[in-house]
């Protein structure tokens, strides 16, 4: 089984939806964690309310640093998703077991204001998105992790998601 972290600055939204998507698609190939640089300290409620909406399960999220994943008897990932711009740019801990570090760079959508439904738009919209490159993610298989340039074929799933969503 491979272990996948999800990273963005506050770890209320985005990361949270790549780890509850990715553990969803998986059917048990990953342990799936999320985590932000300064986290917020709470689980942004329109990432809980899209969970709800695309019927995945919201129990156990909480807002956490990435420092809990950085430590000796932290699980050593294989995989470690950026998915903000500024939590890509920051300095990172230094990742036990050397994981692949790729950058999948989603809008936030806890930015957006307005009435339910605008937010709401944008976090299906953040969701979507994560969906398809994670199901790009998958359809490459387990080999990636070992075979020559699996990391450039992960990274690349944020430049083909550009041009095709």
């Amino acid at each position: 089984m491979r272990n996948a972290l999800f990273v963005c600055t506050a770890n209320s939204a985005r990361s949270v939806l790549g780890e509850a998507i990715l553990r969803h698609m998986s059917e048990g190939k990953f342990n799936t964690y999320s985590a932000g640089s300064t986290p917020r300290g709470m689980v942004n409620p329109d990432a809980i309310s899209c969970l709800q909406r695309k019927n995945l399960p919201t129990d156990g999220f909480r807002s956490k640093s990435w420092e809990e994943f950085a430590g000796a008897a932290a699980p050593k990932m294989d995989l470690i998703i950026t998915v903000c711009d500024s939590a890509a740019g920051e300095a990172c801990p230094v990742w036990p077991g050397h994981p692949f570090v790729v950058h999948w760079g989603i809008a936030d959508p806890a930015s957006v204001e307005g009435d339910d439904a605008t937010r709401a738009e944008a976090f299906d919209l953040a969701y979507d998105r994560l969906e398809r490159r994670i199901a790009a993610m998958l359809a490459l298989g387990d080999d990636v992790f070992s075979a020559p340039g699996g990391k450039a074929q992960l990274s690349a799933i944020q430049t083909n998601a550009v041009t095709h969503g």
